[in-house]
């Protein structure tokens, strides 16, 4: 049975997005009608984002026209759920330093600044590796790039696979650190502990007695840092193209009745 919190719903079911591609054009903001539509989808389920940014950024991305990104979701999983909330209430979190070790860290995060200053792509710009909470973010491009730089980058990568080789480097060079190399938006990767990926979110959920778990992202395929909780056992996966795709698969399950 469902916890009280969320008896009134219609329907005893949970629905995860991923932000970047599934409710939001990769690290810009939600359309209007994107929030509009999730508070329809709210007065039927239960809903929830979840995301390897930190908090920031995705609250940037999902607090539309004054809103409050925790006020239009349930849930709320930055750092894909390393940073959590419910109902607007943060949860307990967790520290990528605090597991993996000063000493560790620097040579993980002095090995990928030796590997990006010899790396030679099209153009660099700034923040080339950023600590958050619960993971590191490793952009061989760098962060501080426009949407346009942010766009040649990824197609310039769907070609040459700069993230994809560079993540095998890492693989082999730190195979005994128990670290996750995940591949999510067009710039750049994830680094954390395995089984911190966006599946972590899923122990704050399951207790919860939902029917059923959905789960839309874009980056589902191997690799790709939707990938594990698309496949896990405890979710129903949806793949998706777009917020227009997630849009339109979220109105035949959940509003077409």
């Amino acid at each position: 049975m469902v916890s009280t919190e969320f008896a009134s719903r219609p329907q005893k079911k949970l629905v995860l997005f991923d932000v970047d591609g599934t409710l939001t054009p990769p690290r810009q903001q939600a359309t209007t009608e994107v929030i509009d539509f999730l508070r329809r989808l709210k007065d039927q389920v239960v809903i929830g984002f979840v995301g390897g940014s930190d908090f920031v950024k995705i609250s940037e991305q999902l607090s539309v026209n004054g809103t409050n990104a925790l006020d239009v979701f349930d849930f709320g999983f930055a750092e894909n759920g390393l940073t959590a909330y419910k109902l607007g209430k943060k949860q307990a979190s967790q520290s990528f330093i605090n597991y993996i070790g000063e000493e560790r860290y620097k040579k993980l995060v002095n090995f990928i600044l030796h590997y990006l200053a010899d790396l030679d792509i099209p153009i660099k710009r700034g923040t080339f590796v950023e600590l958050r909470n619960g993971m590191v973010n490793v952009s061989p491009m760098g962060r501080n790039a426009t949407v346009t730089e942010r766009n040649e980058f990824e197609a310039y990568d769907k070609i040459h696979k700069i993230r994809t080789t560079f993540v095998d480097v890492l693989r082999e060079k730190f195979a005994d650190y128990g670290l996750t190399f995940s591949i999510g938006g067009q710039i750049s990767f994830d680094v954390f502990p395995n089984g911190w990926d966006k599946t972590y979110c899923l122990r704050f959920v399951e207790q919860e007695g939902f029917d059923e778990i959905h789960f839309f992202g874009d980056k589902t395929y191997k690799g790709g840092n939707d990938y594990e909780i698309f496949t896990d056992l405890r979710t129903i996966g949806h793949c998706v193209e777009s917020p227009a795709d997630t849009m339109r698969i979220c109105t035949e399950l959940f509003l077409s009745s």
